[in-house]
């Protein structure tokens, strides 16, 4: 029903309009910058895509193709630039340039210290704050504190544009100012890190308890150079022209391109180190912002986006994880192990093709996952692809790829001058065999694509058209709301609460219907509710086979860090021991003991530790652990006994899969107090050295009934230091009654440095002795 809807309305919006009232669209939509090289200014327009239209004139690569060229002449110099901006910062502003001052001069106040008096930074990723000096160029955000902005996606947008800024302009310093509340307000920390996790921010938020409501109208853009007094103020509302034209006249901005970035195959380059927003030891929740969820009843499946942990989880109705797709931030496809996602969104799945649909936000791409081949491709954009296999790369770092560099540019140019390009995609809905309608998060924009050649065939903007073409598909979710609201348990205050916080355009992504429940998202508490229809009663979703999702990519240790000694590993408290041990096999027992007022939410498994031997030694695999003696063993012997165990080793047996039938052995690991993982070691002569690290999954201790008891609990095993983490949990225990089934992923960090003797004196020069040792190494999570 909702595809026929959006259909129907589709072809109601591809009517004439009245030109008066696409100007006024076009004037009201704050449009996104398509480039910003000189040599552009003067650039023929060019068709678009083949396939492509657009419902409306309001294209933002139209609009500023054409503004730039009106003033393009106003931008020949620096002194005509800063004549513009003090003339348009008048004329967008009605705050006096001695107020202006006074805002400029309490911003660089701030830079290179992380907490004053007046002012403290959040989000501040590997001191990023400290980066900031006097001869940058700043965009700013600034906001103030607990506005209203979130009517009608305010507040989500005016980060959008943030975002897409800076991503276009790589120069370009970028950061969000939130003013006029108490900077140790529980509320007003809140709300930025609600807000940074949602929204999904890598740039710096500074929190002030100034109010300067009077020089700034309200929220608005601040630009400005740090070297200079100048600086223009937009309105969220107001003509992007400005902030256009500002930026094009800044000279560092139209410098080159970072030498650290690839070519995505989006509209803009892409950094190879993909920034994440900082909360510290939060992001080790199970689930880290689950946005949007998707079924397919039939399948039993619930397709969960763990948003924050780039990853879409696969359960089925009980809460057994099935499968997992990505391994880490970034844009790759590939196996599931291996693809990358960023902040991924709303699924759909396609029962015909045995697909899942994923929006990948932050790449600006939709992306397709094939369950039948376990792989995961990009549907849109389209660009050129290089074999995923290992002769392609190999071929491809030697420089013996061929490329159609007409065709490389014909599609890259296409890009620039595309005014409609797929920009922080949210919803999905699939409104024909063929076509899929992809929304942002505030319905302000929708693009439709076709599946089966990753091509867009029209767009419509304003979101009057938006809602109509989504009007069916967010009616449903209403009425499941509804249904929850009327029917719900009376003892079930809490999540009927819950549900009503939802904004509506979160709506359409967050909820689904699933045989006979109701599952939805709960994004502040990190966790997935399920509503059943038959008992009126809402409960958490638990998890289990914790397993498949394996060892978090950032609990791994960097391969260029290990290398170091006694380098600790990102935040993460690092055990470092140091043994002498004798030439030969060594077996290594590792014992580790869980954190008081804790329980195992889930065994150990192999899947979630991951080990490295550097220097003198080599890990030996299960299969190839041999019973072996002290006894004299000569080189040429020790070569062929190998050769022996290769020609003539059988394949181990796969352990039986358990499907949950016993279930007092699967409830065996709560009572545990301690788990123990083991590594095999062959030492030569030298040093060597072991790096191991292993993700447990925790829970609070079951006779942690209060709720303080619970939270400070949480903040010790998580081990919070930083404002954003303690922030994270008041916001995790607010919206959770009872916290005890919460899972968090505690990590566990090894480095074992060994130095080994020369090998015993045999009776001749020909014998070797190795030997078979044994050592325990007991950790403490305390």
């Amino acid at each position: 029903m909702a595809q026929a809807s959006a259909a129907a309305a589709l072809r109601r919006l591809r009517r004439p309009r009245d030109p008066s009232a696409a100007l006024l669209s076009s004037r009201l939509h704050f449009c996104f910058p398509s480039s910003t090289s000189a040599e552009e200014l003067h650039r023929p327009h060019q068709p678009k895509g083949r396939g492509a239209s657009t419902t409306t004139t309001s294209s933002p690569s139209s609009w500023f193709g054409s503004h730039r060229r009106q003033h393009a002449a106003a931008t020949t110099t620096r002194r005509a630039l800063h004549h513009a901006l003090s003339s348009a910062a008048t004329a967008s502003s009605e705050s006096t340039p001695a107020s202006q001052s006074q805002l400029l001069h309490f911003i660089k106040s701030a830079f290179g210290t992380l907490e004053g008096q007046n002012h403290c930074w959040l989000n501040a990723t590997n001191g990023s704050w400290k980066t900031f000096n006097q001869e940058g160029i700043y965009l700013a955000l600034l906001y103030e504190s607990c506005e209203a902005l979130d009517s009608h996606g305010k507040h989500s947008a005016a980060f959008g544009r943030l975002k897409y800024l800076q991503q276009r302009y790589s120069h370009l310093n970028v950061f969000a100012m939130q003013y006029g509340s108490d900077i140790s307000s529980l509320a007003a920390q809140s709300q930025a890190v609600r807000t940074i996790m949602k929204e999904y921010i890598t740039f710096p938020i500074l929190l002030s308890d100034k109010d300067f409501t009077n020089m700034t109208n309200g929220a608005c853009y601040f630009l400005f150079e740090g070297s200079k007094d100048h600086a223009l103020i937009t309105k969220l509302d107001g003509e992007p022209e400005l902030v256009i034209r500002g930026m094009e006249g800044f000279s560092a901005l139209s410098a080159e391109p970072s030498e650290n970035v690839i070519d995505s195959g989006v509209p803009w380059q892409k950094e190879e180190v993909v920034k994440e927003p900082y909360v510290g030891s939060f992001r080790n929740m199970l689930l880290y912002h689950p946005g949007c969820v998707s079924v397919d009843e039939d399948g039993d499946h619930i397709f969960i986006s763990d948003s924050n942990h780039h990853r879409i989880i696969i359960s089925n109705s009980d809460g057994m994880i099935l499968d997992s797709i990505g391994s880490s931030p970034g844009f790759e496809d590939g196996e599931f192990e291996s693809a990358k996602l960023l902040h991924p969104a709303a699924s759909f799945y396609h029962a015909a093709e045995d697909c899942l649909y994923i929006v990948d936000s932050e790449n600006h791409a939709v992306r397709k996952a094939d369950f039948g081949r376990r792989i995961l491709e990009t549907v849109y954009p389209v660009f050129n692809k290089k074999g995923s296999d290992i002769w392609s790369w190999i071929v491809d770092k030697l420089g013996f790829t061929k490329e159609d560099t007409s065709k490389r540019e014909d599609v890259l140019n296409i890009q620039d001058i595309d005014a409609d390009s797929v920009v922080f995609p949210w919803h999905l809905l699939q409104i024909s065999e063929d076509d899929l309608l992809v929304a942002d998060r505030n319905f302000e924009t929708a693009w439709i694509l076709r599946m089966s050649i990753g091509e867009k065939q029209d767009s419509v903007r304003g979101r009057a058209g938006v809602m109509e073409l989504c009007q069916q598909m967010i009616n449903e979710r209403r009425a499941l709301l509804k249904d929850v609201h009327m029917n719900g348990s009376s003892g079930d205050k809490e999540h009927s609460n819950l549900l009503e916080k939802i904004p509506c355009n979160d709506l359409v992504s967050s909820i689904s219907r699933f045989e006979k429940c109701i599952v939805f998202c709960d994004t502040d508490g990190q966790r997935v509710l399920k509503y059943d229809l038959d008992t009126k009663d809402t409960s958490n979703i638990h998890f289990t086979n914790l397993g498949i999702l394996g060892l978090p990519y950032w609990f791994v240790c960097p391969l260029e860090r290990v290398s170091t000694w006694g380098h600790s590993v990102g935040q993460f408290q690092e055990h470092s021991r140091k043994v002498n041990v004798l030439p030969g096999r060594c077996n290594i027992n590792i014992s580790v003991d869980i954190p008081v007022d804790t329980e195992l939410a889930a065994p150990l498994v192999e899947s979630c530790i991951w080990r490295q031997v550097r220097g003198s030694g080599a890990e030996i695999a299960d299969s190839d652990g041999q019973d072996t003696t002290s006894e004299k063993v000569g080189i040429a012997q020790q070569w062929y006994d190998e050769i022996d165990n290769l020609a003539f080793s059988e394949a181990a047996e796969e352990p039986a899969v358990h499907k949950g039938d016993d279930k007092p052995a699967d409830e065996s690991h709560r009572d545990q107090k301690s788990v123990q993982f083991t590594c095999a070691i062959n030492v030569s002569p030298g040093t060597c050295e072991l790096v191991a690290s292993a993700a447990l999954y925790l829970k609070i201790d079951r006779t942690k009934a209060e709720h303080q008891d619970q939270k400070a609990a949480i903040k010790r095993i998580l081990q919070c230091h930083g404002r954003e983490e303690h922030v994270g949990v008041e916001l995790l225990t607010e919206n959770r009654g009872d916290a005890r089934d919460l899972v968090i992923m505690k990590p566990v960090h090894l480095r074992l440095r060994m130095d080994c003797a020369d090998h015993p004196a045999g009776t001749t020069n020909k014998e070797t002795i190795s030997t078979e040792s044994s050592l325990d190494i007991s950790i403490s999570l305390e």
